[in-house]
């Protein structure tokens, strides 16, 4: 029943909320290109809800709404329930950042006449794919003083872009002999920001030129792009894919198609029908291992719910903390490798996601022999199953392409360490990890409708 196409549930008019609500997504998804507009984004709608800042309340009881931010790059959100805390919760887990390039910390240069940035690649990327695109700018620069300065240059249509160029193929004979992972270089992965110098036959005129835009832009100095967090992803916003408009084409799918769907669950559970806390946590580094201060393997989720026991009247709230995590049940909301017509050989095709299908469960996820996977028990995957057939959910399940082909992981693992039940649940997603990425709309709504069901589960 799960395995057929989604759409075809749906009467005209269902399509049409389908496609309402994917307009919500892409503009979610246009808006937010780095971890921390992801975040400001996600606090915007979540205080529109009537959550509160956990720093603005001092006890809490069951219905009332709360969030945590950490860093600015992360947001853990919470609905108490009627049960005690340390009875468990369900929790939506996904993560907010996204392969891209960054400056590095002395990134601008002058070369043969050209100002260029200079950039180290983020995540798992094919490097090729960034060349000859349109890029825009995005993050902050942080000054001495205190003050923050946000940077968003190539979004607007009156904004220049910036890009990486190639070859021309007149001259491009020895690049193509390359394999595709040696044609182009991280280190020539850096992007062109000008060629007009500020005065004549002067050394790094072009460069001081861009110097001063900033500085008239920003009011900085070189020395301050030390201390600053510059993120270079493609620019524009997301766009209807196909003729049918069933698709979304667009950057960051992976996995912010997952934390939209995941935070607009919470945002639209009714708090009456919450028995067990209900919680979606957003994180950052996932695509480097999920490591630091604002990853999942930092202690700032269960620093948060100790927190949280803490203002539920716990007298030993870290102790709680524990036994509440050990005791509850979480998607790890992270997106699924898609089918792909023109690549079937990597798949096994009864083990595979295919869009338009809804919601995919991957039971493990890892590379070869399920290194770094977290395997799902069976008796939690029967009690995902029976919540998403009791709720009408589209879903199939899949693995990560065919054993020996490659793989990757998600934070499902991480938070397995506390002892919970956790199983990876997302949306199929093609060109993953490409500047453009593509998803159905309506496996990105049926996601929504299943972590729905989930947090009242």
């Amino acid at each position: 029943m799960y395995r057929k196409n989604a759409w075809l549930k749906y009467n005209q008019k269902q399509r049409e909320e389908v496609m309402k609500f994917s307009e919500g997504y892409k503009d979610f998804l246009s808006n937010s290109k780095t971890e921390r507009l992801a975040v400001k984004n996600a606090k915007a709608l979540l205080d529109k809800a009537g959550f509160k800042s956990v720093e603005e309340v001092k006890t809490v009881k069951s219905g009332d709404k709360l969030y945590f931010i950490n860093k600015n790059k992360n947001v853990c959100a919470f609905i108490i329930g009627s049960e005690p805390l340390e009875n468990g919760m369900r929790i939506l887990g996904a993560h907010i950042d996204s392969p891209r390039l960054d400056l590095k910390e002395n990134p601008i240069y002058e070369k043969n006449g050209f100002a260029l940035g200079d950039t180290h690649y983020y995540g798992g990327v094919k490097k090729y794919q960034w060349t000859t695109i349109p890029l825009a700018l995005h993050g902050v620069i942080c000054k001495k003083d205190g003050s923050v300065k946000e940077v968003n240059i190539g979004e607007s249509e009156d904004d220049p872009i910036v890009g990486i160029t190639d070859l021309l193929i007149h001259l491009s004979a020895d690049q193509m002999a390359q394999p595709l992972s040696k044609a182009i270089t991280g280190e020539n992965l850096d992007i062109s920001l000008g060629s007009i110098p500020l005065n004549e036959n002067e050394k790094n005129a072009v460069k001081d030129n861009v110097l001063r835009i900033l500085k008239e832009k920003y009011d900085v100095e070189e020395e301050d792009l030390i201390s600053a967090e510059i993120e270079v992803v493609p620019a524009g916003k997301s766009r209807d894919y196909g003729l049918d408009r069933s698709m979304v084409a667009g950057y960051g799918h992976d996995d912010r198609s997952c934390a939209y769907t995941s935070l607009k669950a919470i945002l639209d559970t009714d708090t009456k029908k919450v028995k067990y806390t209900s919680c979606c946590i957003l994180v950052d580094k996932e695509e480097i291992g999920s490591v630091g201060a604002t990853g999942a393997q930092s202690l700032f989720f269960e620093n948060a719910i100790a927190k949280l026991a803490e203002l539920l009247g716990s007298k030993n709230p870290l102790f709680s903390a524990r036994i509440a995590l050990e005791n509850s049940k979480m998607l790890s909301s992270d997106v699924s490798a898609g089918f792909d017509p023109l690549y079937p050989q990597v798949n096994d095709p009864k083990n595979a996601a295919y869009l338009g299908l809804g919601i995919v469960f991957n039971k493990y996820t890892g590379s070869r022999g399920k290194s770094g996977s977290n395997d799902s028990n069976p008796e939690y995957y029967s009690f995902i199953r029976k919540t998403m057939d009791e709720a009408n959910v589209n879903w199939q399940n899949a693995e990560l392409g065919k054993v020996d082909q490659g793989g990757g992981g998600t934070i499902a693992y991480i938070l397995g360490n506390y002892n919970m039940n956790v199983i990876d649940a997302g949306i199929p997603v093609l060109n993953m990890h490409a500047p453009m990425e593509i998803v159905s709309k309506v496996d990105v709504y049926e996601a929504y409708r299943g972590y729905l069901a989930f947090l009242v589960a």
